[in-house]
């Protein structure tokens, strides 16, 4: 069984393969309330002790750290607290699960996968919405669904809508996909 793990510091994704690429489980671990980082430490924790108790996990991988600046994106600031969440994030892992994750990039990932992306101004969705549909088409006839929920007011009161977990569990989707590809 292979691990992926989309980290964040707001909503950890992660899914669990078999062997054969067969989707065991996704879920995520949401950290919005959580105040710092230790105690979003802890949650990811918790949930990565109940996952390795539950399953015969022998491997884990995690998507890499952003390695450089994009305008309009995150600031070093950002980029900083993310790098050293997931720096701890890989060592809960290693203390776990007993070996060493392995680390992905993400848009290697997506490649490897034939995921192709189309930007913003060529008239693409967002890449969170496209990484979503990838995903569900490639989960077709598993009878996977995403969670959903009902939005409560608003101009689209009444509506339902992915989860925004939904978009971690993708990626790490995608990861752990990618990951026993590349094995």
């Amino acid at each position: 069984m292979i691990l992926g793990l989309d980290v964040s510091t707001s909503c950890t994704g992660w899914c669990l393969l078999d062997d054969e690429g067969t989707l065991s489980s996704m879920g995520y671990i949401d950290l919005k309330s959580e105040k710092n980082v230790f105690k979003k430490s802890q949650a990811v924790k918790k949930e990565l002790e109940t996952l390795n108790s539950l399953n015969d996990i022998d491997a884990v991988c995690i998507e890499e750290n952003l390695q450089s600046f994009r305008s309009g994106f995150s600031s070093a600031q950002t980029l900083s607290t993310l790098a050293r969440f997931n720096g701890i994030v890989s060592y809960l892992c290693f203390e776990e699960f007993g070996f060493e994750p392995r680390f992905l990039n993400v848009n290697r990932a997506r490649k490897s996968l034939g995921l192709k992306l189309v930007r913003k101004k060529d008239g693409g969705k967002p890449t969170k919405e496209q990484v979503v549909e990838w995903v569900s088409k490639d989960l077709i006839g598993t009878g996977y669904t995403w969670p959903v929920k009902t939005l409560k007011s608003g101009p689209r009161k009444d509506q339902v809508v992915l989860v925004s977990g939904c978009y971690d569990m993708a990626d790490a989707y995608v990861i752990a996909s990618a990951a026993l590809m590349n094995t």
